[in-house]
């Protein structure tokens, strides 16, 4: 770890301390002092060329681009002010993330504005974090300036293209004047409920992330990742701002090129002629898309015998899912052990809790109508009401949190089932322009703890906690997430989880596309809550009858939850709406149902024989 050991990051508590001098520019300076000229960063083009073209940067490289870049926004820019990146993924990507936060501004990671389905969401972000400059590519340039063409030529931010600056222009960078509590960049949250929240990431948090996933993880010297994931995505950002404090370089690709052949991907992690350990990180959908389609050739040989840790997070984890990758990939040597589910989000950086390096993923049984009920209660899993329960492991290092009930502020029991409030120094301190939502999510009191065995404990007494919105529970020291608290769908007086309905759907019928179904509740003519499900057709089932379908995911629904489906519309693929970082976007899909704009659906009814005929 650039010269020192985990333990120098530790406190006499054994809690994890960030020295107060150390920036991520001195993070970055550091390693590029004591490893410049080892590879930083390779990105594998495949836009041209079907085997990938190899594109490598090394560290010293690495901080010379980030010199001139920052040295040039230092020329048109105030400290402060944001800069957000509108590009590709790719090199000049992580080049443009870092000399933003070189030249003293606040990075705002955005994404190419010639990604389709994006625009909304764009524009919502820009009006909110109002950029002085964008960094961008010079192909993609044209699409930047479009992005502001109505506004006033005086209010459009200066559009810079990366690749464009001399290397000659770092001559004239200053340091700037930040500390480790200055903001870095705005993590923009994935905007399935709302307008999309800027997270004020600070350095101090950034480090302490960093170091909590080395840990947890088991993040060695001679580790090294592969990673397809959005770079304006978390959980793709941190992935390529951990090697500026641990383990290797990290090999990059986009997320198209993981779609159309998820074997890319798969033969990254088999990469072996350094020896080096290999990690990674993915959405659940990846890992049952990769066990589909990114299998090797007959006769192709693939070790993945070297990986480490797949962090399986960003939405719930299925055990279906890691069962077929599990299945696909165990001839080929990968470790039972490789799978980790994991727990994190945008307001604490990223990361919360994993699953240990040496653990196999654990799965419990519980009873349903206990867990709705709000208790977890193990049972057999052939048990007739048995829901399985994946775990998100321990909670790392100098990361607090504890399960509330969140009417009273009080800390809840093991085995029970409340809101997750975190606190620790990897979270962020607040949502740019939002005071009152700042205070409201992350300025939170603990009202009272539990006598013995509070996860709580180390903790200030005086400590302001972050309200998570998710449902969750410890069970045998490790945290469960259950769901979210806005998501709860209820029906007749009694809670039901989404994920657990839409599981119990797509089981049902290979009719329906496995992850692509969403179940919300909306109110029925007269007030009272109906349960709807939307769900995108399978490979196959676009011409079939869609009664039959629904019939079978009915009586599956009312047998296994007890529970009337209202209404179950099957629509084509790619007609559920989904957040940035791919999750299943219930309440958008909600509105959008409401409003009748779910385009191509077929509605059924609850009761077809009491449609009027009249």
């Amino acid at each position: 770890m650039i010269g020192e050991t985990f333990d120098d990051y530790l406190d006499e508590h054994g809690n994890i301390r960030i020295p107060d001098g150390l920036t991520m520019i001195d993070l970055v300076d550091k390693h590029s002092q004591a490893n410049g000229d080892e590879l930083a960063y390779r990105f594998i083009d495949y836009s041209r060329e079907r085997d990938g073209e190899y594109h490598d940067i090394t560290w010293n490289q690495f901080g010379v681009r980030l010199r001139a870049v920052a040295a040039r926004l230092q020329q048109v820019t105030q400290p402060g002010d944001r800069v957000a990146i509108l590009a590709p993924q790719g090199l000049d990507y992580i080049v443009a993330m870092y000399a933003a936060v070189y030249a003293g501004n606040i990075a705002v990671p955005l994404f190419d504005p010639d990604e389709q389905g994006h625009s909304d969401r764009l524009h919502a972000v820009l009006e909110d974090c109002q950029p002085s400059a964008i960094l961008t590519v010079a192909p993609a340039a044209a699409g930047v300036r479009d992005l502001f063409k109505d506004r006033p030529a005086p209010q459009r931010p200066r559009i810079i293209a990366v690749e464009a600056i001399p290397d000659s222009v770092g001559v004239s960078w200053v340091r700037p004047d930040i500390h480790i509590d200055s903001i870095a960049y705005l993590q923009y949250t994935s905007g399935s409920t709302r307008t999309p929240a800027g997270v004020e990431i600070t350095h101090r948090a950034v480090g302490t992330n960093l170091l909590q996933m080395i840990d947890a993880i088991g993040i060695t010297e001679k580790a090294r990742g592969v990673t397809w994931l959005p770079l304006f995505h978390d959980m793709g950002l941190l992935t390529v701002i951990l090697p500026t404090i641990g383990g290797k370089y990290i090999t990059i690709m986009s997320p198209s090129a993981f779609v159309r052949r998820p074997y890319r991907w798969i033969k990254e992690l088999a990469a072996q002629e350094d020896g080096a350990e290999i990690f990674a990180a993915a959405p659940n959908f990846a890992f049952e898309h990769a066990a589909v389609r990114g299998l090797p050739k007959p006769g192709e040989s693939l070790d993945l015998s070297n990986v480490i840790g797949l962090i399986n997070g960003s939405e719930p984890v299925s055990v279906t899912s890691m069962k077929k990758f599990n299945d696909a990939f165990e001839p080929y040597g990968l470790p039972k052990t490789a799978i980790k589910p994991c727990y994190g989000m945008a307001e604490a950086t990223l990361f919360v809790s994993a699953t240990k390096r040496d653990d196999e993923a654990r799965t419990v049984y519980v009873d349903r109508t206990e867990l709705n009920a709000g208790r977890m209660t193990e049972v057999a899993p052939d048990a007739e009401n048995a829901v399985a329960q994946v775990s998100c492991g321990y909670v790392a290092l100098s990361q607090w949190a504890v399960i509330v009930d969140p009417a009273t502020g009080a800390e809840k029991a093991d085995g029970e089932v409340g809101e997750i409030w975190l606190h620790g120094g990897n979270m962020g301190i607040g949502y740019w322009g939002r005071p009152e939502e700042s205070v409201a999510t992350f300025e939170n009191r603990l009202e009272s703890r539990l006598p013995q065995g509070s996860h709580a404990e180390g903790a200030a007494a005086d400590a302001r906690w972050m309200r998570t919105g998710d449902f969750g529970s410890y069970y045998d020291g490790e945290l469960y997430i259950t769901g979210r608290v806005k998501d709860l769908v209820i029906v007749d007086g009694r809670n039901h989880y989404p994920q657990d309905l839409e599981y119990s759907a797509q089981e049902s019928s290979t009719a329906l596309r496995p992850g692509f179904v969403a179940a919300f509740s909306v109110a029925d003519d007269d007030n009272s809550e109906k349960l709807v499900i939307v769900a995108e057709r399978g490979t196959g089932a676009a011409k079939l009858d869609p009664e039959p379908i629904a019939e079978t995911v009915r009586a599956a629904i009312a047998k296994r939850h007890g529970v009337n489906v209202g209404d179950l519309l099957l629509v084509p693929a790619g007609s559920i709406p989904r957040t940035s970082s791919g999750k299943i976007a219930r309440r958008a899909c909600k509105t959008a149902y409401v409003e009748g704009t779910l385009r191509g659906g077929y509605r059924q009814q609850a009761f077809p024989d009491a449609v009027d005929q009249s």
